[in-house]
């Protein structure tokens, strides 16, 4: 059957530069930001989910909410002797982003910073 003013039926067009497809997701668009590892929780290989609309990552995480079980040093790095940012208190808040070989990495918000604690500080098992 033909359509009486004989064009063919209604077909989506393609998207062009004047006519742009839909957006259903945001897109990173310029340079890239700077940020502060020490103050946001972004590394190479994952970031906080909270940061995905400012920084691109492989992986995202949600943050799981611990609170220190003891006072526990807050380090830049996994080594046991790297500098210390920070001294939780008993009781503090600490988001987990990720945990691996007996650490917790993530952000003190307490604080406004990002690095390692002992899993055990936090009551969790190494």
């Amino acid at each position: 059957m033909q359509n009486s003013d004989n064009s063919s039926p209604a077909t989506a067009s393609p998207a062009t530069a004047n006519n742009p497809p839909p957006r259903n997701r945001f897109a990173l668009t310029g340079r890239s930001v700077q940020i502060d590892p020490r103050r946001e929780a972004a590394r190479r290989d994952l970031a906080d989910v909270r940061l995905a609309d400012r920084v691109f990552a492989p992986h995202y995480a949600a943050p799981l909410i611990q609170i220190a079980a003891r006072p526990t040093a807050l380090r830049v790095a996994r080594d046991a002797d790297s500098e210390v940012l920070a001294t939780l208190g008993s009781g503090d808040v600490f988001e987990v982003l990720e945990l691996s070989g007996g650490l917790a990495w993530g952000s003190a918000p307490g604080h406004k910073l990002v690095g390692y604690v002992p899993t055990t500080d936090l009551g969790l098992p190494a």
